[in-house]
């Protein structure tokens, strides 16, 4: 085996990401807490972490890994942990030759709870019935089919788990909640399990293949394919590995900046065309069994949706999100092809350690481009990298559109980046022309939010139609538009509830005004459409108004807690002990740097010198620099004391003398003889 063949790679850009040494021990704490809380337990499906070790090696515990695998220059001393009920497994990842990552597992306890990663797993909605009817629950009712995770799947697992560590604003640990166990709304999603991880996905029109296939992918796929039928050249962009083409020895053969994705070369057809333009068509939140089941059932009542599906390729197990399943993170990473845990914009709210803020792109829904790393571009950017961006003085250029959709950094008319090509007043009248279309029984049935998101919809439908049949501008090259109805029903009446059938009706009716104007203006066929999600979605058990997250909190561990991602609260602590065995020196600093990439020092740290039964025999405070000199019993073997470090703002730390931490084996609470 040779270095060049496997060298192990954890995170790619450590920011205090996962757990280290200095959290071992609330890291240990918390994975028991999240698994075995009397309520919160019950509801936890996955607890995941990136743990790098006191000498930045892989666990010693753990099979041994030669040292010439190590991937020098990036942070090699990380291997990956998920923790259930039913077992735990360790895997490293790995730089492969043939470029992107690789995976292996190095340690397993009893069952590797995400062995499991057939991506054609509960494909239908026959068959969520019957794994809820497995997992015990309903097999007849759609408002019931809870599954539990004996019976779900988890689709490029290895890999969507490693990549939400890669950036800075990654937690420290991160869980899944079974599928039915988050929130109070009917629907939810979030979670790595493949009913909330599959969205629906088609390709129509030129340049592709027309029926079914079995193909599988991800959303990172679609962006550079998107970005080959667009005509984009290949460049010395980085691949998933977070290397350049040149720096793998290879000539530039990615679309984009960083591209996590690979072109689907199984649905190209050069012989249907060339596409003009793409426009992505977003229904939030749409599960593709429920999709499946309309097209089946109810065609004739969504027949604008029919019409671009006939005449494309529908991917009969769809495309897979990112990971968290949410909003946020996932509309990125389709229109960046980069994975959220690159892009960085990890979940709808997230902590960023160096200012010490909670910060939320979804709640504030405007001009949140600025959250999105500049190591990526979206396909906006590349495309006016490749032809410009429009110019009326000259006509060159092109125009690329957001319409209401959380990507939309670099898109020359942008929605939710407040930048529109559009007359306000004449946007205002279109709107009011279309309100009709809202079902009424959204009001009727005192469901407001779902009301206000059909008239977000209105809203980005008139905008379509403006920039669409505009003389003073050419029709944009790409469009990325999102429908916000369905998720909305999604979440308060259920995935599966009849009155999606009315979510789909209604937002049919304002893709065939769309459509209209498309077949008006000549361009509907040379127009690629990509009907999708960004996510799936779960029936969940309202009764639970679980948050399971919250068990760490509950377990009086100190943490900035963001669901489904838990950031710890914690200290570095340094200890050197005296030649004569006399003192000991302790330095107590915060354990994440700030924006000066310095450890602030913490100052009024309690230090406590413990003995045999529990006999405090020194303490003393840090002072201004975060140090404290303590005397040491000289009559005392030393590797019976320890060092217990409190302050009021992080966790509680027992050290060693010699720095290794007191910590119970996580392995052992949990399953006790199988470790």
């Amino acid at each position: 085996m040779t270095t060049v063949e496997q060298r192990i790679a954890g995170p790619e850009r450590s920011g205090g990401q996962g757990l280290d040494h200095h959290q071992e021990e609330s890291g240990n704490r918390a994975i028991v807490a999240l698994l075995t809380d009397p309520v919160r337990g019950e509801q936890v499906d996955l607890v995941m972490t990136s743990r790098r070790e006191a000498d930045a090696s892989v666990d010693p515990l753990s099979p041994s890994i030669p040292q010439d695998e190590r991937n020098e220059g990036s942070d090699s001393g990380g291997s990956y942990e998920v923790w259930a009920k039913r077992g735990m497994v360790r895997f490293v990842r790995f730089l492969d030759p043939a470029g992107g990552y690789g995976y292996r597992v190095i340690e397993q306890v009893g069952e590797n709870p995400i062995a499991d990663q057939d991506p054609t797993a509960v494909s239908t909605k026959a068959e969520e019935l019957e794994a809820a009817a497995k997992s015990g629950f309903s097999g007849a009712d759609m408002a019931k089919p809870f599954i539990e995770p004996e019976h779900m799947s988890y689709p490029l697992a290895y890999e969507r788990i490693a990549q939400l560590f890669d950036s800075p604003n990654a937690p420290d640990i991160a869980i899944s909640p079974k599928s039915f166990a988050f929130g109070r709304q009917p629907g939810q999603h979030g979670a790595l399990d493949v009913v909330q991880s599959r969205a629906p996905l088609i390709f129509s029109g030129p340049g592709v293949i027309s029926g079914e296939t079995d193909v599988i992918c991800s959303h990172v796929d679609v962006t550079p394919t998107l970005a080959k039928l667009l005509g984009l050249p290949l460049i010395d962009g980085k691949d998933s590995s977070g290397r350049t083409s040149s720096e793998r020895g290879v000539r530039p053969d990615v679309y984009l900046k960083r591209q996590d994705g690979q072109v689907i070369e199984d649905v190209l057809d050069e012989e249907t065309g060339k596409p003009e333009r793409a426009y992505i068509l977003l229904l939030d939140g749409l599960s593709n069994t429920e999709l499946k089941e309309r097209l089946e059932h109810d065609r004739e009542s969504i027949p604008n949706l029919a019409r671009i599906i006939e005449r494309g390729v529908m991917f009969r197990y769809g495309v897979f999100a990112t990971f968290p399943t949410i909003t946020w993170p996932s509309h990125n990473a389709l229109g960046s092809g980069a994975w959220c845990g690159h892009h960085d914009i990890v979940n709808p709210t997230y902590y960023l350690r160096e200012t010490r803020q909670v910060v939320t792109p979804q709640g504030s829904i405007w001009e949140t481009g600025k959250y999105l790393s500049e190591e990526v571009e979206t396909l906006y950017e590349a495309l006016h990298r490749e032809y410009g961006k429009w110019d009326p003085a000259t006509g060159k250029g092109v125009v690329t559109s957001s319409l209401n959709e959380p990507c939309g950094r670099g898109a020359l008319h942008a929605t939710l980046e407040r930048r529109l090509l559009v007359d306000g007043e004449k946007l205002r009248e279109v709107a009011r022309a279309n309100r009709a279309d809202t079902n009424p029984r959204w009001k009727a049935e005192g469901q407001e939010q779902v009301y206000r998101y059909s008239g977000t919809d209105i809203q980005a439908v008139a905008q379509s139609l403006m920039l669409f049949d505009s003389e003073t501008q050419p029709p944009p090259v790409f469009t990325f538009h999102e429908f916000s109805l369905t998720d909305a029903v999604g979440h308060d009446y259920g995935p599966h509830h009849e009155a999606m059938l009315d979510a789909l009706v209604e937002t049919d009716k304002r893709i065939g005004k769309i459509l209209s104007v498309l077949d008006r203006r000549g361009l509907f066929e040379s127009t690629l459409f990509v009907i999708s999600a960004d996510h799936g979605m779960a029936q969940t058990d309202v009764a639970l108004a679980a948050d399971p997250a919250q068990a760490v909190l509950d377990a009086g561990i100190k943490a900035v807690v963001t669901s489904p991602l838990i950031y710890l609260l914690d200290v570095e602590v340094t200890l050197e002990a005296s030649a004569d065995g006399r003192t000991v020196n302790v330095t107590v600093l915060e354990n994440d740097t700030d924006a000066s990439g310095e450890k602030p020092p913490v100052v009024g740290a309690d230090i406590r010198v413990i003995g045999a039964h529990s006999r405090v025999l020194a303490e003393a405070k840090t002072d201004a620099f975060g140090i404290a000199g303590l005397p040491l019993p000289v009559g005392e073997d030393p590797g019976s004391l320890v060092v217990r470090v409190e302050h009021e703002r992080s966790n509680t730390r027992h050290l060693r003398l010699d720095g290794t931490n007191v910590v119970e084996d996580v392995g052992r609470l949990l399953y006790g003889n199988l470790k």
